[in-house]
């Protein structure tokens, strides 16, 4: 669907405020909890947006800096001794992605079930509520970003709500509860009415008003103020020129170990599955359901990554958080991705001290609504009404990502979610009807081995001098012990019964003619 440029213009420049709003505290807050330079981070959520979001071919998903790296980035730094080591093995990473596209090997992202695909955005939308809970409150201990149910500091998504609950921050909680207030208020149909209203996105106004408040709180009331453990904490240096100073550029003095081929093809492997899982999310989540070709995407990741180690940033993937801000905010082409990069180049190298003044509640409000958005209530009565084959995987994956990480839940939701596939397709394979003792055997699609037992037991349960069709005109491929069953049925079974047998569509006499 081709969209005319003067009616995303204003939309995509405004979704990019809000996805830029998400995307900074993230990138901050996942370069530290990597043990890597916070620069890092910026510079790959820049990357993400300007070479990524070029060359993607999604038009709502956004790429930075992923959370699901975390562990693996802060790991394999620490094996490999430095940081510029690293960032040569995420050069080679995405030469890896790079090879993966060409080879189309995006064609595995159409292969993740409709359900789970949909428990992994409910459970992000939950995970943003849970986690964003304590920033509301002022309790900043855990990094903007984390997604996993164990903390690095060895608290968990529940105990860290319970921290927080036991050491609120007043001023915290009227940042966030007033930006919470508006983000809300900009949502509803009263605003909407007012189109001059509606070319300002409702995030940015809380965060302005929220960082404003604060500077009250600071000049008026300093004991319940916010300082700067609380607020958005870009590197600051005197001139923009000298922050190149700060940039890391990659060493490939250990490409010939083993631990760095290990570190790249991890890398590579990681970030492409976390890819193909995004952008299936996001185009699901895109209002005019355009599809993302996968190995087009796995190319684009894959160069991203190139450029992103080349100047001393972080492995990247698309990210659902941001792209889920990115949907929200309403973003019609990838414009919204491009124009968030940058502005994180723009105003994080000229304005940081400006950036600086940002309160972490305020920002978690923003997240707080993206998550209820991704998560409300409709959403799993909509899933219940399609049936358990679809909301059972849909829950698992829901609680699976919620207390273990994205990729573990998921893993664990596809196992559900394949179980459910075969049942429903084992149980449409074969269909028997009777109209007045005049029976029908149907094979539908493909009938495999696994069918063998429902079929001996509807084969057992025709009665005495009946008669049959069995019809396998709609069936795509039937297995030879489904042959052999239906052959013995025919030549043995029946005759011995007084049933009289016709077929259709099915060359069964293959072994004993």
């Amino acid at each position: 669907m081709t969209l005319r440029r003067s009616k995303t213009l204003i939309p995509d420049l405004s979704a990019s405020l809000v996805v830029f709003l998400v995307a900074l505290p993230l990138c901050l807050g996942i370069a530290v909890a990597s043990g890597a330079p916070p620069l890092s981070g910026l510079i790959a959520g820049i990357v993400g947006g300007l070479v990524i979001g070029s060359i993607s071919g999604s038009n709502v998903s956004v790429s930075g800096p992923a959370a699901g790296l975390t562990s693996i980035v802060l790991a394999a730094i620490n094996d490999l001794g430095s940081f510029d080591v690293f960032i040569a093995a995420v050069v080679v990473a995405g030469a890896i992605q790079l090879a993966l596209g060409i080879a189309k090997a995006g064609v595995i992202g159409y292969y993740f079930p409709s359900s789970v695909i949909k428990g992994m955005l409910a459970a992000i939308g939950l995970i943003l509520i849970l986690k964003q809970i304590p920033h509301g409150l002022g309790y900043d201990k855990d990094f903007e970003g984390d997604e996993s149910f164990r903390q690095p500091d060895h608290e968990n998504t529940f105990t860290e709500i319970t921290n927080a609950l036991e050491h609120p921050h007043m001023g915290a909680l009227l940042i966030c509860g007033l930006s919470l207030l508006i983000i809300m208020l900009w949502d509803s149909k009263f605003i909407k009415r007012y189109k001059q209203l509606n070319l300002i996105p409702g995030a940015l106004v809380a965060v302005v008003l929220g960082t404003v408040l604060n500077q009250v709180f600071i000049s008026y009331f300093p004991s319940i103020s916010l300082d700067n453990n609380h607020l958005v904490q870009i590197p600051v240096t005197d001139t923009p020129s000298s922050l190149g100073k700060l940039i890391t550029f990659p060493s490939f003095a250990a490409i010939h170990t083993q631990g760095f081929w290990i570190t790249a093809v991890t890398i590579a492997l990681v970030a492409s599955i976390e890819t193909l899982l995004s952008i299936e999310a996001a185009d699901k989540l895109d209002h005019y359901k355009r599809v993302t070709p996968p190995s087009v995407e796995l190319r684009a990741q894959g160069i991203g990554n190139m450029v992103s180690g080349l100047i001393g940033g972080l492995p990247i993937t698309a990210v659902i958080v941001r792209s889920s801000a990115n949907v929200a905010a309403g973003a019609k082409t990838k414009l919204s991705a491009i124009a968030h990069g940058g502005l994180l180049l723009l105003l994080a190298v000229a304005i940081p001290r400006v950036l600086n003044l940002i309160p972490l509640s305020g920002l978690a409000a923003v997240l707080l609504f993206v998550g209820y958005k991704l998560a409300k209530p409709s959403i799993f009565k909509s899933m219940y009404g399609k049936g358990l084959d679809q909301f059972i995987p849909f829950v698992i994956t829901v609680f699976a990502i919620l207390f273990t990480d994205l990729l573990v839940g998921i893993g664990i939701g596809l196992v559900f979610g394949f179980y459910y596939v075969l049942r429903t397709n084992y149980k449409s394979a074969i269909t028997f009807v009777e109209h007045k003792g005049n029976y029908l055997l149907q094979l539908n699609k493909d009938v495999f081995f696994m069918n063998k037992a429902f079929l001996m037991r509807t084969l057992l349960s025709i009665p005495n001098n009946s008669h049959v069709l069995i019809n396998a005109q709609r069936a795509r491929f039937v297995d030879q012990d489904i042959r052999e069953a239906l052959d013995d049925f025919i030549t043995s079974t029946a005759p011995s019964k007084g049933i009289h047998v016709d077929t259709e569509g099915l060359n069964l006499f293959n072994s004993k003619q």
